[in-house]
């Protein structure tokens, strides 16, 4: 069973997940910390070198104050708790999304972690926190213009490829596939660039009760989806499809 290279999941329903138990929201959010645990376990398991985890939209300041300060706090116990295990895995941590907004405290939480494990390949493990696909794709262009403005780039020779170098997961594939949890189907600003060939996948199970079964579930999905990447399925019969390889790899560089 081929797997993807790259998975991106959107964690949702932990408050619908509560409220069916008539618990607080905050418990669905604790209760999400055992799922990615699960998941990030599968990825090893499984041998899925990139994970990306949609855990804090842009949009969530829109929440109540007591459930945006629990959500800071879990990032910040989770960082400080969990970082001796995902280094011990040989996880390399990364956090992507607008780190302005964060605490001093959660900074040098962050950025410790990235230290720690900056040089461990067996997964890499993002985490979109204060994230959003626009203020991403805003924010590379915002350094291309200064670039240009300074002489330093000609705007002519801007590719697509060049412009992906700056944006949060320059460094990685892009996601092959995306799992959202608890029913909903959009992508709700995530990852907007990257989605561009991604291969989509709902389900209604709430995140705080996705585990390896139901991550199993949507390997097997993923497994019978054809790929295309603009070609027919005629060209990806063929035994041998010149320039589909280096097709594949502009995609996903």
């Amino acid at each position: 069973m081929s797997h993807p290279r790259h998975i991106a999941m959107i964690m949702d329903g932990n408050g619908r997940w509560a409220k069916a138990r008539l618990l607080p929201r905050i418990a669905g959010h604790q209760q999400g910390l055992e799922s990615v645990r699960a998941v990030i376990s599968s990825c090893v398991k499984y041998d899925i070198p990139y994970l990306t985890l949609f855990a804090f939209s842009s949009e969530n300041w829109r929440r109540p104050q007591s459930e945006i300060n629990f959500l800071l706090g879990i990032m910040l116990r989770s960082l400080r708790n969990e970082i001796k295990s995902l280094h011990e895995n040989k996880v390399c941590l990364k956090i992507i999304g607008d780190r302005s907004a964060f605490s001093d405290e959660l900074k040098e939480a962050v950025l410790d972690a990235e230290k720690l494990t900056q040089n461990n390949t067996k997964l890499q493990l993002n985490i979109a926190f204060n994230y959003g696909g626009r203020w991403d794709i805003v924010k590379a262009a915002r350094t291309f213009s200064e670039q240009a403005v300074r002489g330093e780039i000609d705007p002519a020779n801007i590719t697509e490829s060049l412009f992906q170098t700056q944006l949060s997961l320059g460094d990685c594939p892009e996601p092959d596939f995306l799992i959202r949890t608890s029913g909903e189907y959009r992508i709700s600003n995530f990852l907007l660039w990257q989605f561009a060939y991604t291969e989509l996948y709902f389900t209604d199970t709430y995140w705080p009760d996705f585990r390896e079964i139901q991550f199993e579930e949507a390997l097997q999905a993923y497994a019978v989806r054809q790929r295309r990447f603009g070609r027919t399925d005629e060209q990806l019969e063929k035994p041998e499809n010149p320039g589909s390889e280096s097709m594949e790899h502009n995609i996903h560089a």
